[in-house]
């Protein structure tokens, strides 16, 4: 089993896996975070081998799956770390199985059953992001998929609703309801700040209200964070403006799981 319930899980990295460069740094700071907080918390290195639903067909998808599965396995040694990665087709799930502890169902395929039924079958941990489309109790029916394919452990994450065009709000009642069909529930921060095709041929965002998003989903009950987090965000080849500063990193990680801990520690008071 990959999830504990007694430590705070948290997902980070570069939305692409745009570098070793970047990648390396991001996981030497992730991975400074686990030693500091290994009684704590589970931290999962994410990252994005292709970015395969880009707004524009102009937009750099990221590495490919050949080189990025080779930077996973280099994080896993050289680290320590979990991997996550997103998967987009059936046929991927097999190949990224052999390297990556986690596989992440994007949030525009999880009702894709041939997708679901492929994460499920590879016996890895399957993490579905619910769709900005999809109400939350209706989650019910991709964790079916996966969890009937074999999946050991089916976890959930919230990444808001469609708010007419171009805007996302995150609803905190999804974070209860989810959690009444499978654990854990994570709430995405970065993605919840989104503006969908916000700056015409890319999406935009928000990043200042990513804190708020992930305290009061923590409040909510969310038993992890899903983070992207860049050394340079401007500059980064995708979701520039929803990735969190790594030089900000550990202060908000470190609030939230501190959160976390506080509020279990007050129901366990009662």
């Amino acid at each position: 089993m990959l999830y504990d319930s007694s430590r705070f899980l948290l997902i980070a990295g570069p939305c692409s896996l745009e570098s070793w460069e970047i990648a390396s740094k991001v996981a030497k700071e992730l991975a400074a975070f686990q030693t500091e907080h290994e009684d704590k918390a589970i931290v999962i290195f994410k990252g994005s081998f292709d970015k395969a639903n880009r707004t524009s067909q102009d937009s750099n998808r990221g590495p490919g799956m050949d080189k990025g599965l080779e930077w996973f396995k280099k994080i896993k040694q050289d680290y320590g770390l979990p991997v996550l990665t997103d998967i987009h087709t059936p046929e991927q799930a097999a190949p990224v199985a052999e390297v990556c502890d986690v596989l992440q169902i994007p949030a525009f395929l999880c009702r894709q059953t041939d997708v679901l039924i492929a994460a499920g079958k590879s016996g890895k941990v399957v993490n579905i992001k619910k769709g900005q489309f999809l109400a939350p109790p209706d989650i019910e029916y991709a964790v079916a998929k996966s969890r009937a394919s074999g999946s050991p452990e089916t976890w959930l994450t919230e990444r808001g609703t469609t708010f007419g065009y171009g805007n996302l709000v995150v609803d905190m009642r999804a974070i209860p309801i989810m959690g009444s069909i499978s654990r854990p529930v994570i709430i995405d921060a970065s993605h919840g700040v989104q503006l969908p095709g916000g700056a015409g041929g890319q999406s935009s965002g928000n990043r200042e209200w990513i804190p708020t998003i992930a305290k009061a989903a923590i409040a909510a009950g969310a038993d992890g964070l899903f983070l992207e987090t860049h050394p340079d965000p401007q500059n980064a080849i995708s979701d520039k403006d929803s990735q969190w500063p790594l030089s900000d990193f550990n202060q908000l990680a470190g609030a939230c799981l501190d959160l976390w801990i506080f509020l279990r520690k007050q129901v366990a008071q009662k």
